[in-house]
C-alpha cells in the first residue's frame, strides 16, 4: 500500500510538470506576439529618436514648398479675381461699357506707335543741339522699352484676361501676352524723362503724373491686363528710367548719330 508520503510527492511531481509545460505554452505566446505588441514607453521614445535622426538634415531656413505654392496660387487667385472686377470697360455691356471708347484714345495716347513717330517728327524738325540731345535720348528710351517689354513676355507667356477683347490698336505677335504691361512701362519712362528733361509749370506737371496713372488704371478697366501686369510694368519703367540716364547718349558719347542729325 502507496505510503501519504508517496502520494504527495507524485502529485507535486505531477503539478509541477504542468506548471513547467503552461510556462512553456505562456512562453511561446509571448514570443509569437511580440512583433505585433505594443511597444513600451521607453522603446517608443528610442524608435521615436531614431525616426528623428535625419531632421537635422532638413533644419534649414527654407520655406516649405507646399506653403510657398499655396501663398503664390492665393495671390494669382486675388489678382485674377480683382483685374476681373475692376475691367469695368471691357465689353460694351460692362458696368462702364459706355465710357470704353474714351478709354480707347486713352490706350492710343500710351501707345509705343504715336510716341515713336512723334519723337522722330521733333527730332527732324529740331534745330537746337540740345533739343536734338534730348530727343535722341527719348528715342533710345523708347526702343529699349519696345525691346525689354517684348523680351519679357516672350519669356513669361502669360495670357491675357479672358474677358479681355482683342481689338487693341497696332499688335504684334508678343501682344498675345500680358506680363508685363508696355503701356504701363513705356507711362512710367515717359513720366519720369519729361519731369527731368522738361521745364514744365506746375500743373503740367502734375497732368504728366495723371496722364501716366490714368493710362496704367485705363489697362486693367479695358480688360487687357491684370493688375500685376500693370504694377510690374510701372516698376519696370521707373528702373528703365535710369538706364538710360545712366546710358546717356550725347554728342561726346556718340558722335556719328549726332552727325547723321545735323543740318
Amino acid at each position: 500500500m502507496p505510503s501519504p508520503r508517496s502520494s504527495r510527492e507524485r502529485r507535486a511531481g505531477g503539478g509541477g510538470g504542468g506548471s513547467s509545460s503552461s510556462r512553456l505554452e505562456f512562453l511561446s505566446l509571448v514570443s509569437q506576439r511580440s512583433p505585433g505588441a505594443p511597444d513600451s514607453p521607453s522603446h517608443r521614445r528610442e524608435s521615436g529618436s531614431a525616426a528623428a535622426a535625419p531632421l537635422p538634415e532638413e533644419d534649414c531656413m527654407k520655406l516649405n514648398p507646399s506653403f510657398l505654392g499655396i501663398a503664390l496660387r492665393s495671390l494669382l487667385a486675388i489678382d485674377l479675381w480683382a483685374s476681373k472686377r475692376l475691367g469695368v470697360c471691357a465689353g460694351e455691356d460692362s458696368a462702364w461699357g459706355s465710357a470704353r471708347p474714351l478709354m480707347k484714345v486713352v490706350e492710343v495716347s500710351g501707345h509705343g506707335i504715336p510716341w515713336l513717330l512723334g519723337t522722330f517728327y521733333g527730332l527732324c524738325q529740331s534745330d537746337s543741339s540740345a533739343a536734338r540731345e534730348v530727343l535722341l535720348n527719348l528715342l533710345f528710351a523708347l526702343l529699349l522699352d519696345l525691346v525689354l517689354v517684348a523680351v519679357v513676355k516672350g519669356l513669361v507667356k502669360r495670357r491675357r484676361p479672358t474677358h479681355n477683347k482683342m481689338d487693341m490698336f497696332v499688335t504684334i505677335s508678343v501682344d498675345k501676352y500680358s506680363f508685363p504691361s508696355g503701356h504701363a512701362t513705356r507711362a512710367a519712362l515717359v513720366c519720369r524723362f519729361i519731369l527731368r528733361h522738361l521745364v514744365l509749370a506746375v500743373p503740367l506737371r502734375v497732368l504728366v503724373v495723371l496722364w501716366a496713372l490714368i493710362v496704367s488704371i485705363s489697362r486693367v478697366m479695358l480688360g487687357r491686363h491684370n493688375m500685376t501686369d500693370v504694377l510690374f510694368g510701372l516698376l519696370l519703367g521707373y528702373a528703365l528710367y535710369s538706364v538710360v540716364e545712366y546710358c546717356w547718349l550725347s554728342p561726346l558719347s556718340a558722335p556719328a548719330l549726332f552727325a547723321l542729325w545735323s543740318h
